[in-house]
Formats: C-alpha cells, structure tokens, sequence
C-alpha cells in the first residue's frame, strides 16, 4: 500500500468480529485490516474498490506486463506481473535460458538438475511463473536432438554414493558448479550408464572436491582408472 495515500475521512470501513460490530476511519489501520484473517475477501474487495481509482494493464510483447494502479487520492504505484505465456520464445529471457538448458543438456546434466539450476537463475517456465519446470527441459532438449538414454533417477544409487546434487548440498554449493568443473576437465569422473555422475561418500573425496572449490588444488581426478599427470589430486 503506498505510503503516501491518504483516503478520504468519509469513506469508513465496517466489518464484523467475533460478536461485535463496529465501525473505523481506514486511516492507518489499512496493513492490519488487509492481513486480519478475520477480514473476508469480499471485504478486501469492497476496500479495494474504496482505495483504487482505476488499473491499467500494459499487457507488452513477452511474459511481464506492467500494472499501474491509481489509488484514490492520486498516487500512482507501478507494478510487474508475471504473465503465462504459450512457448519460450514468448519469455522475455527465453532465448539466453534455451542456450544455457542447452549447454547443461550436453554436459549431461539430468533435467529436473537443469531445472533446479535454471530456477536458480530467475528463469521461469511459460505456464509457470515461479519455476523451470523439468518438462520443459526435457521437451527443449528433445527437440534440439540432444538424448540421454535413460534419466537418472537419483533414489536408485547406493548410499556409498553421492549424485551431484547431493555433494553439492553437503558442501553447500551451487550443483551447476560442479558440473562446470567437468566440462572444463578440472574435475574428471566416470560417467555412469545411465548418464549420471556418481561421487564415493568418502571425507576423501568430498574434501578433495572442497579443495577445488577453494582454489586448493587445480585439478582432481576421480575416474577408476587414473592417469599418473603432474598437477592432479588423486583420490
């Protein structure tokens, strides 16, 4: 609610309460009144028909519209509404979020991962305003050719193991970090069959892997069979 509206001395509220009836100038009791659970939404629509004088919706080209409201009294509060949209490309950030699915979808990122990741960055799905969903991952990976024979699905491994999420919440860091780390061959591991990267739950390798994260070492290598190269940290 603006801070600088002031309504009207005569326009009143009236609202009822636990066997009481009364009435009260809206002036300065407007926050309490809109978040008492006692308030009904019918009221919260009468009181909103007594503060707003008119809405304009600029719907714009892609999935943000603006709102401007016209409070009664002459304040103007401008607003940004996140819009459901048919396809991607409809989104404001579509394109740079399609090259970035994109490019975890080739470091063999699975999609509900690359979805959690996208999230992460602001970025939304077209019917959702608040997420990437990892349908639309996976109908984007699909449809650029990029398979992965089968998803990984992270309750099947033994608990000796640790998918990326998962070391990644135990050293809270961000998982796409992780992920970098192997596409740029700083970090080497073996990939499974089923497209996954599985990690040893060992305090060896998850402080190995702190190592890298803290500029420690330069390189770590964790793949079963490993080449004796300067400059790695084998573990």
């Amino acid at each position: 609610m603006p801070s600088k509206f002031r309504p009207s001395p005569s326009c009143k509220w009236r609202w009822a309460k636990p066997s009481t009836a009364r009435s009260s100038p809206l002036s300065g009791r407007l926050p309490q009144i809109w978040a008492d659970v006692a308030t009904p939404d019918a009221h919260r629509k009468a009181l909103l028909r007594c503060l707003v004088e008119k809405v304009v919706l600029d719907r714009g080209e892609h999935d943000v519209a603006v709102a401007r409201i016209v409070w009664r009294g002459g304040a103007v509060t401008e607003l940004e509404v996140k819009m459901k949209v048919n396809s991607v490309a409809k989104l404001t950030r579509g394109e740079e979020m399609r090259a970035r699915l994109l490019d975890l979808a080739i470091a063999g990122m699975p999609d509900d991962e690359i979805a959690a990741v996208l999230t992460q960055e602001g970025h939304r799905s077209p019917n959702c305003a608040e997420k990437v969903l990892p349908i639309t991952v996976q109908r984007i990976r699909l449809g650029a050719g990029i398979r992965i024979m089968t998803q990984r699905n992270r309750w099947t491994h033994k608990a000796t193991s640790l998918s990326a999420t998962q070391l990644a919440a135990r050293l809270n860091i961000p998982v796409n970090w992780i992920y970098v780390q192997i596409r740029q061959k700083r970090l080497l591991i073996d990939r499974q069959p089923t497209g996954a990267y599985l990690f040893q739950n060992s305090p060896s390798v998850i402080n190995a892997v702190r190592d890298l994260r803290n500029h420690t070492i330069r390189h770590l290598d964790l793949r079963i069979i490993q080449p004796q190269q300067e400059g790695y940290q084998h573990v």
